[in-house]
């Protein structure tokens, strides 16, 4: 099963690629990855059915209970036979649904399998939590789905609309499954449907209760159950592939799932009956009378897909042997009719260009093949004899007919049998109206043009009717597959023999409802007219999508009041509130507490006077900058502090601690310098008088409640410190005889990995309110226009004005007898500086050699991976500050954004690899082995984590660099900066004047 959803995942990572080299063709190469899982799905079913299902586990975080645990069992071969079958048939039609020139296809290709595999993960998850991650990541890719169309406004508001009510119960399923998890010490569905009896009826019954409920309404989402029904016909904006897989086979049978998952041992729960039989017998009448009212053929499928989710929900969830028999054939056979129809659909809107039943006519007269694969799917759908639907629908009315009127039926027993019928006549109603609207000739409208189809276009479809009849005729294979699930209901109270799935039942009352079915909806297919006045006397407010947008338009209301209200755009009240609450409610804990002062306090460290001086520093600094009335200088002021934090670290014996320090706050001066050159010089709008004090009182009350909370946290601890343990495990576990390094990238390494994961956000974050398009390299990738095309600063276009300030610095760089760091020929001479370039030219070099021992020097002394990649960029700013933006594309020719991912790519790899050697995520393995000249050597795995952060780190100033460095220097250029690179690039002369004056020691800044 992980290989399964390592190939599936991998290929989709591949597919757009694939599409580059073979184009809507390669849909036939996506189709083989879910077609050999299907094969290799089928030759397991001896280990399924005979050997008690297949098991594979791998332990991911052991201490958080956390593992990738997979198990099938008949449940789960049954879904994957649909999921895997179906999927493979959609990505065939794709190929030929499709055209080479459709835009997107490499992306819509890779999500549509990746959809697939997280089916495939969520079906055979045996863990609360893996599930709940397949569970969202097809929530995601169904948005992604579904916005295929991105210039289409309906695809994008139902994209947003299906993610937001699909998340809302996602969210409140995951409470339910954390409290179901906690309640039953394990995480493990198998587990816990074992001990399903006990929870239910121990000490927190009330809780596992609650948690159904949750879980439950997860499940209503997915599956587009009354109220949040609305949102599946508004997905019918996604293509037609889409719609047949997601709401046929895959996305909405999720909820489904997991009411046939936890039915075995939660049927008896309180308020399980309630949820599962009202919402659904709702969502069963709603959908079928609202597909009497459409005429778009897709949306009558639309609805009768909602109709029919709540009709399986009815009867998975029942919680009866014969009901869990009939619900898993029903299943199975509206995966393969829906899923035809909606093929057939998407086919007659290809060749005809309308769904619109008013437009269509004469179809079936133009593709009479077509018109059968559909009368066959149709009639399957409605329930008509010898085809699946007809043998699942009659084991349904059967179980109900039990239910109903059994010797322990309940009081609304009968009820529920009746609304089953009601909605099944409405069901073979709008089965007739869809083959009706689709294919007949209607009185008065022109016949429709209609395309030949060729045979590959019609294949998926027809193998799907064929799949159909072969059910109906002969069900035993399936009625064998299904027997061992209904077989977990038998010890359930006032249980019921499961029987079988058959074609003939003989003369029974199921069968007496189905006549009745077919001649109440023959009769309302022939009335239809009659039925379609009474249903426009229905007021259009009764409508869910209006419901659902009445409701946002409210939050938005609610939201735009708070925000008036609080986001005043003063920042001096931002932090006023923010500072208040953070002295006001530590402080008022300590009065409170009322507890003495801890034993051994002292103001400096007698054994290191030099404190006093750091610290008189940092107060200096401090009160410097309160008091600075130009930016720069309040920056600088700042900055003292931070180097007077870093001289404390180090007095205090934590070297690595001061140099990230020191490296850090130097990288961010740099990049505060860079970012003001956009700000004016002086500090304005300072407040004064009654406000000022306001702030100084604020200010002080916050920074000494501070001072007494970390006076009584380190003097509250009553447990022996586990940090006193770090040096042992740091060696013994981590290889290393640097603590902090080896915590970093070992004994935490999921913290720095969330740490890194924040840095390449911050940097896109960066990125993305400097650059509108994408991330700035157009110094690398313009090309050079002729220099006699360059104009002034008005009315020239801005890629020519690139290309040629590129072609000119070009001129100044190619030259033999330097190789580097001549980009500053192009700078103007009051911005040049010979002294810097030559120590540039000094050192460059070395801090990047420097910053590589940093990195591998890290495990067993000060340094490490962002120390190393902190290093690497301040040299990269050194270059930058001597040569300018052309010299830091020279020194640079990666972009950060391609740094940043190769960073997380490779301190995830570090992580990942452990679990197929046999290990744990992030674990650390220690190899020792002797090279020539260097010795015997011990190299630690955890330094490949930390060279991802060096690279990570690299890739952020980097872009830091282009962003508020490079792309700010081009918006000067644009506006008129005195004579800098355009200048440069527009009159060599003064460029080469510029160069041969500072080489002489003139003109220096």
């Amino acid at each position: 099963m992980i290989t399964v959803l390592a190939i599936t995942f991998v290929a989709a990572t591949v597919a757009p690629l694939i599409f580059s080299k073979l184009g809507r063709n390669a849909f036939y190469a996506l189709a083989a990855v879910p077609a050999g899982a299907f094969i290799w799905l089928v030759l397991q079913y001896d280990a399924v059915y005979s050997g008690g299902g297949i098991e594979e586990t791998l332990p991911w975080i052991p201490t958080l209970k956390l593992e990738l645990a997979f198990r099938m069992d008949p449940l789960a071969w049954i879904m994957s036979l649909l999921i895997l079958g179906v999927g493979s048939l959609v990505l065939v039609y794709c190929a030929r649904y499709f055209k080479n020139k459709d835009s997107g296809l490499g992306g819509f290709g890779a999500q549509l399998l990746a959809f697939a595999g997280a089916m495939f993960g969520l079906v055979t998850s045996d863990d609360l939590l893996m599930l709940f991650i397949f569970w969202e990541l097809t929530t995601i890719l169904f948005y992604l789905l579904i916005g295929y169309a991105r210039t289409r406004l309906a695809a994008r508001r139902s994209a947003l609309q299906a993610l937001m009510v699909t998340t809302a119960g996602g969210l409140a399923m995951l409470v339910g499954l954390i409290i179901l998890g906690q309640a039953a010490g394990t995480y493990r569905i198998s587990a816990i449907l074992d001990q399903a009896g006990t929870l239910m009826s121990g000490p927190m019954q009330g809780a596992v209760a609650a948690a159904v409920v949750l879980v439950l309404s997860g499940a209503v989402t997915k599956s587009a159950l009354v109220p949040f029904h609305f949102w599946l016909p508004g997905a019918m904006a996604a293509p037609t592939p889409v719609s047949a897989y997601l709401h046929a086979a895959a996305m909405v049978k999720a909820g489904i799932y997991i009411v046939a998952r936890l039915a075995p041992g939660f049927s008896t729960s309180e308020f399980w009956l309630p949820v599962v039989l009202g919402l659904g017998l709702a969502t069963m009448l709603v959908g079928g009378y609202r597909a009497l009212r459409q005429t778009d053929i897709k949306l009558i499928l639309a609805y009768g897909t909602v109709s029919q989710l709540g009709f399986l929900t009815m009867v998975v969830g029942l919680g009866k042997p014969d009901a869990a028999l009939a619900g898993l054939g029903l299943l199975l056979a509206h995966g393969l009719f829906k899923a035809a129809l909606f093929l057939v659909v998407g086919i007659i809107d290809h060749q005809s260009g309308t769904r619109d039943i008013r437009k269509l006519s004469g179809v079936f007269r133009s593709s009479r093949a077509l018109g059968v694969v559909a009368g066959i799917a149709a009639a399957s759908m409605a329930g008509v004899p010898p085809l699946a639907g007809f043998v699942a629908k009659e084991s349904v009315f059967e179980a109900f007919v039990h239910y109903g009127t059994g010797d322990h039926a309940p009081a609304w027993g009968i009820w529920i049998l009746i609304g089953l019928v009601i909605g099944s006549i409405l069901t073979f109603a709008y089965s007739a109206r869809f083959m009706w609207g689709a294919f007949a000739v209607k009185p008065g409208v022109e016949p429709t043009p209609f395309k030949p189809i060729k045979p590959a276009f019609l294949a998926a479809p027809a193998i799907l009717s064929l799949l159909t009849i072969a059910y109906g005729v002969w069900p035993v294979p399936v009625d064998t597959w299904i027997q061992p699930y209904a077989a977990l209901f038998a010890d359930g109270p006032d249980a019921v023999d499961a029987g079988h799935l058959a074609l003939w039942h003989g003369i029974t009352p199921a069968l007496g409802l189905t006549a009745i079915t077919f001649a109440a909806g023959a009769a309302m297919f022939y009335g239809r007219n009659l039925v379609s006045r009474a249903q426009s006397l229905v007021p259009d407010w009764v409508d869910g999508d209006r419901a659902y947008q009445n409701t946002i338009g409210a939050l938005d209301d609610v939201a735009v009041w708070v925000t008036g209200r609080t986001q005043r755009g003063s920042l001096y009240f931002y932090l006023a509130v923010i500072l208040t609450v953070a002295f006001a409610v530590p402080a008022t804990a300590l009065i409170m507490a009322n507890k003495p002062l801890p034993d051994g306090i002292y103001v400096i460290d007698p054994n290191s006077p030099l404190q006093l001086v750091a610290g008189a520093g940092i107060v200096v600094g401090a009160l410097a900058a309160v008091r600075a009335n130009k930016r720069f200088l309040a920056v600088l002021m700042v900055s003292v502090t931070g180097y007077g934090i870093a001289l404390m670290f180090a007095l205090q014996g934590a070297p690595d601690l001061a140099l990230t320090q020191m490296l850090v706050e130097t990288i961010v001066l740099v990049a505060f310098v860079l970012a003001m050159r956009s700000l004016p010089a002086e500090l304005r709008d300072r407040t004064g008088g009654r406000l000022r004090v306001i702030r100084v009182i604020i200010g002080a009350a916050f920074g000494i409640t501070m001072i007494f909370v970390a006076i009584y946290a380190m003097g509250a601890r009553v447990a022996t410190p586990i940090s006193l343990d770090f040096p042992r495990l740091a060696y013994e576990g981590g290889g290393g005889l640097n603590v902090v390094n080896v915590t970093l990238v070992d004994i935490r390494a999921w913290d720095t990995f969330g740490e890194i994961s924040v840095l390449a956000i911050a940097a896109t974050g960066v990125a993305s309110l400097i650059f509108v398009r994408s991330r700035g390299d157009r110094i690398k990738t313009s090309e050079a226009v002729p220099e006699g095309s360059v104009g002034r600063r008005t009315g020239v276009d801005r890629d020519s004005h690139d290309g040629a300030t590129l072609a000119v610095a070009k001129k100044f760089t190619d030259v033999t007898r330097d190789a580097w760091l001549v980009a500053g020929r192009t700078l103007a001479p009051e911005r040049r500086s010979i002294i810097f370039e030559v120590v540039t030219r000094l050192i460059f070099h070395s801090m990047i050699v420097f910053s590589i021992y940093l990195l591998l020097a890290g495990h067993n002394l000060p340094g490490g991976g962002f120390a190393g990649g902190l290093t690497a960029g301040l040299a990269l700013t050194i270059r930058y500050l001597a040569g300018g933006r052309f010299e830091l594309s020279e020194a640079a020719t990666i972009s950060a954004g391609t740094l940043l991912g190769t960073g997380l790519a490779t301190a995830a790899a570090s992580g990942v690899v452990p679990l197929f050697l046999g290990g744990q995520v992030f674990q650390s393995a220690i190899i020792e082995f002797w090279l020539p000249v260097f010795g015997d050597v011990k190299f630690v795995t955890s330094t490949i984590f930390d060279i991802g952060v060096y690279i990570v780190v690299v890739g952020l100033a980097l872009d830091v660099l282009r962003s508020l460095g490079a792309e700010i220097d081009e918006h000067f250029e644009g506006k008129g900066a005195p004579l800098a690179e355009e200048d440069a690039a527009e009159h060599p002369e003064l460029a080469h004047e510029a160069a041969e004056s500072a080489a002489l020691g003139k003109g220096n800044s």
